[in-house]
């Protein structure tokens, strides 16, 4: 886990892109929620899933498609969106991109 307490930091710097691959850290894990940060290189994703709680993303670079039960949200820098619990989504790089994910679990 990735600790900036106390500390200002850019979040965007706290992952580095790497070819063909998504990368993550971990910023807080908590017992109620987690917050994480990750960087997608271009054609990367997520597959379709599903989790038992709402999450939001935050796009903090680039360009992103996020799918919410079939229907598909473009997104770029500075654009959320929520992805309700139990409902199938999936993320995928429209072009290389970072973002932050807050998954609150109470």
């Amino acid at each position: 886990m990735m600790s900036i307490i106390g500390e200002a930091e850019n979040l965007v710097n706290l992952v580095d892109y790497q070819d063909g691959a998504v990368v993550s850290k971990e910023v807080i894990k908590k017992e109620k929620g987690t917050v994480t940060v990750f960087a997608f290189d271009k054609g990367q994703g997520l597959s379709e899933h599903t989790a038992a709680f709402d999450a939001l993303v935050y796009i903090c670079e680039g360009k992103a498609q996020v799918s919410i039960a079939g229907k598909v949200h473009p997104l770029k820098a500075g654009e959320a969106i929520i992805m309700p619990a139990n409902k199938p989504h999936a993320l995928k790089a429209v072009e290389r991109f970072k973002m932050l994910l807050v998954m609150i679990k109470a």
